[in-house]
């Protein structure tokens, strides 16, 4: 069977029908003669295929019609989610502890990343550039809620907006840092969780550890109000109880080993409080530390577990679920002026068993018997 094409134009109909090709306007060449019994055949077939091509063409437009709704009502559903912006300071075991406490705890509260509201997370490391520029994108494409984990990440995003909801993780000092007016009445747009340790209450487990301690190495940043005010707390205490403070302050992680080595022959032990920058050195100056047989007592368990000896701190999981439920309150609809500041009361002694051992430094059983006690970090 000889079967050929003829050249369609728009508008034309073209039909396979036993040996003809049956064209519109185009050429027609005929195959073979056609009896009248088969004309009246390929006329109703022609009817036939006519009809299945209109119908066919009426359902690929309604299906087309539905899917664009569909994609269009997806499309709104998406759109009318809140967006959440989170900016963590830097990259360290405690803030991270603080961030995936507060994404469990948005999703208790029914803010579930993708299906009921979209989170956008970004990690400054560290670089006060970086942060200016996440916290400008958050307050440019107008996100309904920024949530800010750390003392200087929480200030780059208070200095771009007042009227964005800012919740903020991790400020020891939200007065002092300039976050807030009053812990109890915020009046603004901010309010948050706050991580402050009593410099009082870890000096007094360092004594317990070490009852002849006489002097203490100050260690810290010099540009993080959150360590600014724990230190005043030390040196007041230190006062009080005849202990020489000796400091030894950095402005960034690179000077870190080289303040830390400072200290070494001629402190007791060495303190340093929720300090981002020495925190992210904290393996660093623990292996300093314990070559020269000298304790670090400090202010958070994720730098003890990097090789501090001890400290009396807050739980960074019951942290970031704090400040996740305050998020959750703002986008339900409650005013962050009117939610107060939560300040953690409940200390808990973390001991790091390894770094005690490295030193040969007995622990008294008072102290392990209310310490949760942790390994190095391989």
């Amino acid at each position: 069977m000889n079967e050929r094409i003829c050249p369609l134009n728009k508008g034309q109909i073209f039909v396979f029908y036993n040996h003809f090709i049956l064209c519109g306007k185009g050429s027609r060449k005929k195959i073979k003669k056609r009896s009248k019994e088969g004309k009246k055949m390929t006329k109703n077939k022609i009817a036939a295929l006519l009809l299945t091509g209109l119908l066919g063409m009426f359902a690929v437009g309604c299906g087309t019609e539905e899917t664009s709704e569909n994609a269009t009502s997806q499309a709104d559903t998406t759109q009318d989610m809140p967006t959440i912006g989170i900016i963590q300071l830097v990259e360290h075991p405690s803030l991270n502890t603080i961030y995936e406490g507060i994404i469990a705890s948005l999703a208790e509260e029914g803010f579930v990343d993708g299906q009921t509201v979209t989170i956008d997370y970004q990690n400054a490391q560290n670089d006060p550039t970086n942060q200016q520029t996440i916290c400008q994108k958050f307050v440019e494409n107008d996100y309904d809620l920024i949530v800010a984990i750390a003392t200087p990440a929480a200030q780059s995003a208070a200095g771009r907006t007042k009227d964005i909801p800012i919740v903020f993780s991790a400020v020891t000092d939200p007065i002092e840092a300039g976050l807030v007016a009053d812990l109890n009445n915020p009046g603004g747009n901010v309010t948050g969780t706050s991580d402050a340790v009593s410099a009082s209450a870890i000096m007094d487990l360092a004594r317990e550890i070490q009852p002849d301690l006489k002097t203490i190495g100050a260690l810290y940043n010099t540009g993080e109000t959150n360590s600014m005010s724990v230190i005043r707390d030390l040196k007041a205490y230190a006062e009080e109880n005849g202990i020489e403070v000796i400091e030894a302050t950095v402005t960034n992680s690179s000077e870190v080993q080289q303040a830390v080595t400072s200290l070494m022959g001629r402190v007791d032990a060495v303190f340093s409080p929720i300090d981002n920058t020495v925190a992210t050195a904290m393996p660093l100056v623990a292996k300093t530390a314990i070559d020269s047989g000298t304790p670090v007592y400090v202010g958070a368990d994720s730098m003890v577990q990097d090789g501090g000896l001890a400290t009396c701190g807050v739980n960074y999981t019951m942290l970031g679920d704090e400040t996740g439920k305050i998020a959750a309150r703002i986008l339900n609809g409650e005013n962050p002026a009117d939610i107060p500041v939560v300040t953690m009361n409940d200390f808990a002694v973390y001991l790091n068993e390894d770094t005690a051992e490295a030193l040969g430094i007995e622990i008294p059983q008072t102290v392990m018997d209310r310490a949760t006690i942790l390994t190095s970090q391989e």
